[in-house]
């Protein structure tokens, strides 16, 4: 249990770091804070207009408690107006996060070679070519917002859970989508290397506890509208700092290490 802790705070500790860069290049980061402005201003739009409209949608879908007592109706009512709405968050937490990478993707590439340089580089994997890396990307989008709407889903049925279900679907949200958000914000890091989405996703799975820290801290954070806008870019950093951890990258400038530059780095640190 202790060491789960640690693999928990040890990821979150990475994504929080990112937030560091703001500081060291508020240019580039404020460039990155653009896509998760316009993308959240819409996504924020429907989210207060499915507020105003899930009431009336739980009604037309139980016309046959219309005959029931009107507590039990109201009860029934109000869970599943409730199971949407969450499930709803959700989705447009992960579909927020989707959008944003793609929309902002020249940004958030610069933002994330920015760090690897700080860092010692990457060996950066051939140029697959333009149509497969279009195919590529289009094969990841797709199974990522597979994942999303799956996740909604799951969150919705959790949600229906009487007395209990909106905090269950609370919780359920932040575990699932901090799952799918540590698969989305290393994205970018992880095609850098040549990494699929699948080894990607079995790379966060052999490190799941850290990689779980590290995607439901980006999920709190990223639920926030205004922060969502200033958590992006450092989210980004932070899905860098992850992939470079997990793979025994060093995470730290050579200078801060002990190293002189151009020095052999000691080796990945032990799980």
């Amino acid at each position: 249990m202790r060491q789960r802790l640690s693999e928990l705070l040890a990821g979150a500790g990475l994504l929080l770091r990112g937030f560091a860069t703001w500081s060291r290049d508020p240019g580039l980061m404020l460039l990155g804070a653009v896509p998760a402005l316009l993308v959240g201003l819409v996504m924020l739009g429907l989210l207060i207009l499915l507020g105003f409209q899930v009431g009336g949608w739980a009604t037309a879908l139980t016309p046959f408690a219309d005959g029931w007592d009107r507590v039990w109706a109201d009860v029934l009512r109000t869970a599943l107006a409730l199971g949407m709405l969450v499930g709803a968050i959700v989705l447009c937490v992960l579909t927020f996060a989707a959008i944003t990478l793609t929309v902002g993707e020249p940004f958030y590439e610069r933002i994330s070679r920015s760090v690897e340089a700080r860092l010692g580089g990457v060996q950066r994997a051939p140029d697959e070519g333009f149509w497969r890396s279009v195919g590529k990307g289009l094969r990841d989008g797709i199974a990522l917002l597979g994942m999303a709407v799956g996740t909604a889903l799951v969150v919705f049925v959790v949600g229906l859970i009487p007395l209990v279900g909106t905090v269950l679907g609370l919780v359920t949200g932040a575990l699932l989508g901090g799952r799918a958000l540590a698969r989305e914000l290393t994205g970018i890091a992880g095609d850098a290397r040549g990494m699929t989405l699948a080894e990607r996703r079995a790379l966060l799975a052999e490190h799941r506890w850290r990689s779980l820290g590290f995607g439901m801290v980006a999920y709190l954070l990223l639920l926030v509208p205004g922060l969502a806008v200033v958590a992006t870019p450092a989210a980004i950093v932070g899905g860098t700092l992850l992939v470079r951890d997990l793979r025994g990258e060093p995470t730290t400038p050579a200078a801060d290490q002990g190293l002189a530059p151009g020095a052999a780095d000691p080796g990945p640190r032990a799980k």
